[in-house]
């Protein structure tokens, strides 16, 4: 049994990026905390936290003076800065420059669309790290949509101005720029007072494409992801649309030696926040079931 592992599953450089960050300070520190999983994978967390990597929430945020807080790639709402500074807080900023850069657009829409009594609107998963840091530089006001009922939020006749969580699939936003589209039009908007924005990551889009010819090209394939992961429930459902031989695993002790019956090539496969080492030791133990069917 052939067992490959897709060259472009792994890491984007944001995570890459938040996670070296991280393991480079706690060289210098013992101890480090970091605002919310640093990735959504428990085994990449549960390693870091051998480092010295303390997972903390906001309330405990507030009780900490005088230390060091990591700042993970999903990025932060203004007020968390506003809490670091008068609670004499260094924040290790480790957002993602696309977040960043999305966050300035969010807040210049935002200030530009409040003029004009608009909306802005955010294609997003409600209380996703990312989608919270993105409302903020609304003040909290921006409307968040995930699904056709939650378009029930919007004034049709008011200008909509619309973006995307940047790890939401592609067709989704799409679908949900049409959706918009047409109750404008049935509300008797117009489309002009319409500005959708596209602001997924190509990194993370473009993977779509490619993992639909990866899932093609094996009889089984393996997807390995946190669950907690909104990447990671968007590029599963890409491949197993693709292969209906697909499985959704967090670790390799999820495996079942009888997803493997007959397969003569088993492809692995992961989020942007799945780390190679965790897809290599799947790999591994499908090589060592693989074998033993063999025998």
């Amino acid at each position: 049994m052939n067992v490959t592992i897709d060259k472009n599953s792994g890491y984007c450089f944001g995570v890459e990026y938040a996670i070296q960050m991280a393991e480079d300070e706690l060289q210098d520190s013992r101890e480090l905390y970091c605002l919310g999983d640093i990735v959504h994978n428990r085994m990449e967390v549960e390693r870091l936290h051998q480092q010295g990597l303390r997972i903390i929430d906001r309330e405990q945020l507030r009780q900490l003076h005088d230390c060091k807080v990591l700042i993970r790639a999903h990025g932060e709402p203004p007020e968390t800065y506003q809490l670091a500074l008068q609670n004499n807080i260094e924040l290790i900023d480790a957002s993602c420059p696309v977040v960043l850069k999305l966050q300035n657009r969010v807040k210049h829409a935002f200030d530009a669309t409040t003029r004009q009594d608009g909306q802005i609107v955010i294609y997003g998963q409600p209380g996703h790290a990312e989608v919270a840091g993105l409302t903020g530089q609304t003040g909290n006001r921006a409307l968040i949509v995930m699904t056709e009922q939650d378009l029930d939020q919007i004034d049709f006749k008011r200008p909509v101005t619309l973006f995307s969580q940047t790890t939401k699939s592609t067709a989704g936003f799409y679908r949900m720029k049409q959706l918009i589209e047409e109750r404008i039009l049935a509300a008797g908007g117009d489309l002009e007072t319409f500005d959708a924005n596209d602001s997924i990551c190509r990194q993370v889009s473009n993977r779509e494409p490619q993992l639909r010819k990866f899932a093609v090209e094996h009889d089984v394939i393996v997807f390995v992801s946190g669950r907690k992961s909104s990447n990671g429930k968007a590029l599963f459902q890409v491949v197993n649309q693709t292969n209906p031989r697909s499985y959704f695993v967090e670790n390799e002790q999820e495996l079942q030696d009888e997803w493997f019956e007959g397969a003569g090539s088993v492809g692995i496969c992961g989020a942007t926040s799945t780390p190679m080492w965790l897809m290599q030791r799947v790999s591994d133990r499908i090589s060592e079931i693989g074998a033993a069917v063999a025998l």
